[in-house]
């Protein structure tokens, strides 16, 4: 796993593919190092991307084969975010999810929305502008108390 956290996510360069949490599983098969990946959503554009770079990393620390697989199920959520991955995402001026997308029980999507802090002043005097932002993974939002429009990474 270590080696695969310096794989970044194509579309936001600051998450690794460990710390946005899409790295399900590493296991042998043989001499053949499988890596599972669980995408963002289920057409993902950057996956032939992410999959190629994966390949390439571990080939470059000495694995001579490589298989990567998909697993669609369970569906990816922002809850398997690392915690470093939150910190990431903040510094780089994404606000990250605030609420988690599956409830305690694991049956039934969240309703409660926590106010959606902005990662360049702190402040929950924020709003919602577009629920899509630069990618379909996040929504566009503002800050009233600085002025700043900001991308949510939102939760699902």
């Amino acid at each position: 796993m270590q080696w695969l956290a310096l794989v970044p996510d194509p579309e936001i360069p600051v998450l690794s593919v460990v710390d946005l949490g899409i790295i399900r599983e590493v296991s042998w098969d043989g001499a053949t190092c499988v890596v599972t990946i669980t995408p963002t959503y289920s057409g993902c554009p950057a996956m032939q991307e992410i999959s190629a770079h994966v390949v390439d990393t571990l080939r470059q620390k000495g694995l001579a084969s490589v298989r990567i697989q998909t697993r669609l199920s369970p569906a990816w959520t922002t809850d398997w975010l690392t915690p470093a991955g939150h910190a990431a995402l903040k510094r780089y001026g994404i606000a990250p999810p605030k609420e988690k997308a599956i409830d305690i029980s694991g049956l039934a999507r969240g309703v409660h929305r926590a106010p959606v802090q902005c990662p360049r002043c702190g402040s929950d005097a924020t709003r919602l502008v577009s629920q899509f932002g630069s990618t379909s993974c996040k929504a566009l939002y503002r800050c009233s108390h600085c002025g700043e429009p900001f991308d949510y990474f939102k939760a699902h």
